[in-house]
C-alpha cells in the first residue's frame, strides 16, 4: 500500500515492500518537469556523481561486484555524445 508525502505542494508516493520504504523518483522529478519527468530521472541516473555513488555502494555491499567492468561505465558517465 502506498503512502503519500506532501512536499512543497506536490504528492510524493512512498511504497513499502518487505519492511523497506521506497520513494518515487518520478514524483520528485515532476517538480522540475511535470510533462516529462522520465527525462529528469534519466539525466540524473547517467550523471557522473550518481554512477560513482552506485559503484561505491556496489563495492561495499556486493561481494560479486565486477569493478573492472564497472570502470567502463564510470569513464563514460556524463557524456552526451
Amino acid at each position: 500500500m502506498a503512502e503519500i508525502l506532501y512536499v512543497q505542494g506536490r504528492d510524493i508516493s512512498i511504497i513499502s515492500r518487505e519492511q523497506q520504504n521506497y520513494i518515487s523518483l518520478t514524483d520528485i522529478a515532476k517538480y522540475r518537469n511535470s510533462d516529462a519527468p522520465a527525462d529528469i530521472v534519466k539525466n540524473w541516473l547517467r550523471s557522473r556523481s550518481t554512477i560513482e555513488f552506485l559503484g561505491l555502494w556496489e563495492k561495499l555491499n556486493n561481494p560479486g561486484f565486477k569493478l573492472v567492468e564497472f570502470d567502463q561505465f564510470r569513464n563514460e558517465a556524463g557524456r552526451t555524445d
